[in-house]
């Protein structure tokens, strides 16, 4: 089957479309969406399926009428995955599926795939995953070698906008304390030099790494000797769980009723409800390193089947089961 992701950036360039590759279609990136560029590839690709996936450039009401506009006309099943709920539910996802009008809908949200069904919206639930072609362990790297580190971009404008979202209150459980102790937490991503308010103190500039390409990732996960893992929701999980795992990382993370759901606390991660308990945790494992071997290589084992080839199976799957894609 030849399949056409909608998609102009790197970040959903690679894991769903690389699992279904590995299945054994034919996947190809679009580029950024034009009427005349989309014509052409539908034209010359000619794809049994278009998939547009989370918030981008290319999400603009005007891109998302062009996109249904040639879907209809070339008779091309559209799929959406919706990576932005629940929080961004209402003032995204909705108008989104209302103007887009895809023919079917994945999200990370098990609650939100209820509300799109009961709304009239063919949709189901499908998780992020990982990719083991980019989330694979490497031999830790002399410039990564930190004791703790953080792979995550700020977003201090959401943090003000929606206060009540649980990642404020994971940065106070797992970055806040350490860097009130006086550890060093070195930051890759945007927007941590803003934060502040946040975090109760500025954060020295020579810990600030900026952006880090998605493809590179893994060599902070497998280099740092602790990961610190943010969570946005107590009932989900992030992408970079999956990542850090895959990376043969040492993940410390929220203690969560998502993480618990998936994982096993002291296993194959380490998790902290409490600052206290961040500070206890970050002592113990810092100290001990085959501790922490074993649990990096327990929570390899325990977030294999996670790929983003099963991932991609099931989103089949169900699309066949769903009428819209033949049996695959």
């Amino acid at each position: 089957m030849k399949i056409l992701f909608l998609e102009r950036g790197k970040l959903w360039s690679f894991g769903l479309p690389n699992g279904l590759r590995n299945l054994g279609h034919t996947v190809r990136i679009s580029g950024p969406v034009t009427q005349q560029r989309l014509r052409k590839q539908l034209t010359t690709f000619q794809p049994n399926l278009l998939v547009s996936v989370g918030w981008g450039p290319d999400h603009k009401k005007s891109k998302q009428r062009i996109i249904r506009k040639l879907a209809t006309h070339y008779q091309i099943p559209l799929v959406y995955w919706s990576t932005e709920d629940p929080n961004f539910t209402d003032v995204f996802t909705i108008p989104l599926l209302q103007t887009m009008k895809p023919d079917f809908t994945f999200t990370i949200s098990h609650p939100t795939a209820t509300k799109f069904r009961s709304m009239g919206f063919a949709a189901d639930y499908m998780d992020f995953g990982y990719d083991p072609a980019i989330h694979r362990a490497v031999k830790p790297m002399g410039r990564y070698r930190h004791h703790i580190a953080v792979v995550a971009n700020a977003y201090p404008h959401v943090l003000r906008k929606y206060p009540r979202i649980y990642r404020r209150k994971s940065i106070d459980i797992l970055i806040r304390p350490l860097l009130a102790k006086g550890y060093r937490v070195d930051f890759y991503g945007r927007g941590w030099d803003k934060m502040k308010p946040f975090l109760g103190k500025r954060i020295p500039r020579n810990w600030l790494h900026g952006p880090i390409a998605y493809k590179d990732a893994n060599k902070v996960y497998s280099s740092a000797k602790i990961m610190l893992g943010l969570q946005n929701y107590q009932d989900m999980v992030t992408q970079r769980t999956y990542e850090i795992l895959g990376s043969s990382g040492f993940l410390l993370t929220s203690d969560t009723q998502g993480v618990r759901g998936l994982l096993m606390p002291g296993r194959d991660l380490v998790a902290s409800s409490t600052p206290s308990q961040t500070i206890a945790l970050v002592g113990r494992y810092l100290k001990n390193r085959e501790a922490r071997i074993a649990i990096q290589r327990q929570g390899r084992k325990s977030i294999h089947p996670h790929s983003y080839t099963s991932r991609a199976q099931r989103m089949l799957t169900i699309l066949s089961e769903k009428g819209i894609l033949p049996g695959v």
